[in-house]
């Protein structure tokens, strides 16, 4: 099995910390966007206008805080299989990953390969 250099883990590894560093900070600062963290809100008597819009709105701070999670997740991942020797290697077939799909998405866990055979089983769980 071939093992990326230090040279080329490095760069990726601060990528991935700044990455994870700047995930965070948004987090947080939605956190501070929700409408529903404003507790005037509570003894506001507003029109149903107005719930509907911060119910749209803590919806969508909560989407977005969902899915930063699952991205500091993945980072969090590839990290462990950098500090490991695992980094580029499928979890799942244990072959190397294709090098350009690691360009387009650094945090792959999977090859093409056993990814398209995860959703193609999703696909037939759905049917």
């Amino acid at each position: 099995m071939v093992k990326f250099p230090s040279k080329v883990l490095k760069p990726l590894q601060d990528f991935l910390k700044k990455r994870e560093k700047d995930l965070k900070k948004r987090k947080k600062e939605l956190a501070k966007e929700d409408p529903y963290r404003n507790s005037d809100r509570l003894m506001d008597n507003a029109a149903s206008d107005t719930d509907a819009a911060e119910e749209a709105g803590h919806e969508r701070v909560a989407a977005l805080k969902k899915e930063i999670s699952k991205n500091l997740v993945r980072i969090k991942k590839t990290l462990a299989r950098i500090k490991l020797g695992k980094y580029g290697v499928c979890v799942k077939c244990k072959k190397m990953i294709n090098t350009d799909r690691l360009a387009a998405d650094p945090t792959a866990e999977l090859c093409m390969e056993c990814q398209k055979k995860i959703k193609n089983e999703k696909l037939k769980m759905k049917n």
